[in-house]
């Protein structure tokens, strides 16, 4: 039987006492599927003292992540202590120029370096592996990395964070506006205290970008992902984009052709027979569209103790096995230098929604800032207001469908509406998805 492989793990939070008690209870199947054993010998941690519901007197102690690198019975370091730079990425660059394999769940530090480490990676011989840093237990990264590597993948999206998708399709159960919603899945655990990083979609582009990469070959393009989250979204969009037709979500969506990548995350009308609009709670969704294999959908839990132990001891046994395979797909110096696409020119219907004085003039200027910008109406509702006056101070919401057009006119006709005195807002804006 061959020597186990042999873990150090940085973080003992959820996820890492998941990650022991995964290894505890399916020891015997794990070592069948790995060829040996898999033992974590050295965790690092905060406190000491703090109850885990594990045994780790039994595991050497380190006070600083960086002391599991230079340990002689650590092959693997397992990284789940979270953030993009500081500790987690030292660690990280400490042990693959250790010549040790790297396995971590931390998605925000491979969308800010995941390019330097795999070339560290490659350079030294060595595995980088991340499989629960997108979507948590849904296999996405083999399944694209691997299952679809054959295909020309024409686009990859999805829904790619739990919080917002929780929140979302709670105000469409029942009614809710978003800060009662919100609220409620802070106390049932579902959204952290700052839940910034989620409902501003500032997680959902970290796994995008990453996805993006997996998926078209490119190098990884964080920095060019437009985002925007679920604020400013009201009961009132749920309740007419479901008169619609649709379900609103947030979703991360990337294409690249020949003009270059196009990377966006934002809220969206998906039409109700698509699979992502059956996508409930704090579940995850990707799809894939391969030129030979077709869509591929993946749906799963995208975060918590269980997936997302599972799938770090996926990338583990992939490691006992001798799997290693460059980080991206393919090796780093073939990844493409890929442009950011001028999303103006992309062309898809939209939801608009104004908050509008309700007096008379409103329509006409905003008909007109739309045929201005040549912005086709497909409809118009405005609900409320029943005995306009020019003294009215009241406030209502104006919700326009525009025909398909390009997505630059219908940023136009806002831009000429900007600071109109009709306004009692800013508009929200929703791009319809046509997939």
């Amino acid at each position: 039987m061959a020597k186990p492989l042999r873990v150090a793990l940085a973080g003992l939070g959820t996820v890492g006492a998941g990650v022991v008690k995964l290894l505890d209870e399916n020891r015997e199947l794990i070592e069948r599927r790995a060829g040996r054993a898999i033992e974590v010998t050295a965790v690092s941690a905060r406190d000491r003292g703090r109850d885990r519901g594990i045994d780790v007197a039994r595991f050497a102690w380190e006070d600083k992540p960086g002391a599991l690198v230079v340990r002689n019975d650590v092959d693997c370091v397992a990284e789940l202590v979270g953030g993009s730079d500081g500790p987690a990425l030292a660690l990280a660059r400490e042990t693959l120029a250790a010549g040790k394999s790297f396995v971590t769940a931390n998605k925000a530090m491979i969308a800010h370096h995941g390019l330097e480490l795999a070339e560290a990676a490659e350079k030294a011989g060595t595995a980088l592996k991340y499989e629960a840093a997108v979507a948590g237990g849904i296999p996405v990264i083999k399944g694209l990395r691997e299952g679809a590597a054959a295909n020309a993948i024409t686009r990859v999206y999805g829904i790619l964070n739990g919080t917002c998708n929780y929140i979302l399709t709670e105000m469409e159960a029942k009614g809710g506006d978003f800060a009662d919603v919100l609220a409620e899945a802070q106390a049932l655990g579902y959204a952290e205290a700052d839940p910034t990083f989620d409902i501003d979609g500032v997680d959902a582009a970290h796994k995008l970008a990453i996805l993006a990469s997996l998926a078209f070959g490119t190098a990884l393009d964080f920095d060019n992902v437009t985002v925007s989250g679920i604020r400013e979204v009201i009961a009132e969009d749920i309740a007419e984009a479901r008169a619609l037709g649709f379900k609103v979500r947030l979703v991360g969506i990337a294409e690249a052709d020949d003009d270059g990548l196009f990377q966006r995350v934002h809220p969206c009308l998906v039409p109700r027979k698509h699979p992502l609009a059956h996508v409930l709670g704090s579940l995850n969704a990707v799809v894939a569209e391969g030129n030979f294999v077709g869509r591929l959908f993946f749906e799963g839990a995208g975060a918590g103790e269980g997936p997302t132990a599972s799938a770090v001891v996926a990338d583990l046994i992939d490691v006992a096995r001798g799997e290693y395979g460059p980080a991206f797909a393919m090796p780093f110096a073939r990844l493409a230098k890929a442009g950011p696409v001028d999303a103006g020119g992309r062309r898809s219907r939209a939801y608009l929604r104004f908050a509008v004085h309700d007096r008379p003039g409103v329509l006409a200027e905003i008909t007109a800032a739309m045929r201005d910008a040549n912005v086709s109406i497909e409809s118009m509702i405005q609900r409320g207001g029943a005995n306009p006056s020019e003294d009215s101070d009241d406030v209502v919401n104006l919700i326009i469908v525009t025909h398909e057009g390009p997505e630059r006119c219908v940023a136009d006709a806002l831009e000429r509406l900007r600071g109109a005195q009709s306004l009692a807002g800013a508009p929200m804006w929703m791009h319809i998805l046509d997939l």
